[in-house]
């Protein structure tokens, strides 16, 4: 999550020199090369069935392509600290996803949960600025892009953990970023072509090393192991340290201003995600 944090940062330092499906090709590129190097280092290689080979590439086409898509493009209208509080939101949305497909039962507390996260995220999309007559107008398209990213991580995070109890983590997600990055790759080479690339500065380069490396390599790794010893929901609030992580260092690097609304509206979605994911008093 601390990673993940900063590539939020990272991201908006090459969006300001490449375009968003250059630095989603490149950052795969690099992801990919680091997996197969950590599968080969825990010697987890193995053959995968046909229905693991079509459930691996749906996985990478909506957990890495699309996802990277919507926030990459979504990041160039909206700030690196709003795009991680909106995306602190996703364990909100994985509960959710609990109730309507596995229907699960659900708490006043947790619906209340819900409400108030939704709140917390009104809150730092509009600055603050909640009159009835801004409704509508509230936040950018690019807030939109990444709320939309957070409800498809819920999904992607969900439909992940089946998988997972056939093949070990470091392959799954070698898997996962190979795919997602063959179609990351179609949708560079025909929209935006390698002169793209060109533009990158030694900061665009360095800005693309952190999310290739890092956020797309050793991060992933984790986010997956953590998965595989977690529920969900449990591996989902650790996301509340990533906007607060992404927060400061978009203060130090990028000069965004840390606001109240971002503050107290990132206090309220952390406050609705514990409500939501509370365990339950167990009665004696």
């Amino acid at each position: 999550m601390v990673i993940w944090g900063g590539t939020f940062v990272a991201t908006k330092v090459a969006l300001k020199e490449v375009q968003p499906e250059t630095v989603v090709f490149l950052r795969f590129a690099m992801g990919v090369i680091i997996l197969a190097a950590g599968v080969q280092f825990r010697g987890q290689w193995q053959s995968i069935s046909r229905k693991d080979f079509w459930t691996l590439a749906g996985l990478g086409l909506l957990g890495i392509s699309f996802h990277q898509w919507l926030q990459s493009t979504g990041m160039v209208t909206s700030a690196a600290s709003t795009t991680a509080w909106i995306v602190a939101s996703s364990p909100v949305f994985i509960a959710i996803l609990g109730w309507l497909v596995l229907r699960e039962k659900s708490s006043w507390m947790q619906m209340g949960g819900i409400a108030l996260a939704f709140l917390g995220v009104l809150l730092v999309v509009s600055r603050g600025n909640l009159q009835v007559s801004n409704i509508g107008r509230i936040g950018t398209m690019g807030d939109l892009l990444i709320l939309i990213s957070a409800v498809n991580w819920a999904v992607f995070s969900v439909l992940s953990r089946a998988i997972l109890k056939r093949l070990p983590a470091a392959l799954t997600m070698f898997y996962v970023i190979f795919f997602g990055f063959c179609f990351s790759s179609l949708l560079f080479f025909i929209k935006t072509g390698v002169g793209d690339v060109a533009h990158l500065s030694g900061n665009g380069w360095l800005a693309i090393l952190v999310l290739g490396v890092f956020g797309s390599g050793l991060a992933y790794i984790a986010w997956f192991d953590a998965l595989q010893n977690l529920s969900a929901n449990q591996a989902g609030v650790f996301l509340n340290i990533e906007p607060l992580v992404t927060m400061l260092m978009a203060f130090l690097i990028l000069g965004e201003p840390i606001t109240w609304a971002s503050i107290l509206g990132g206090a309220v979605i952390i406050a609705g995600v514990w409500m939501v994911n509370r365990r339950p008093a167990v009665e004696n």
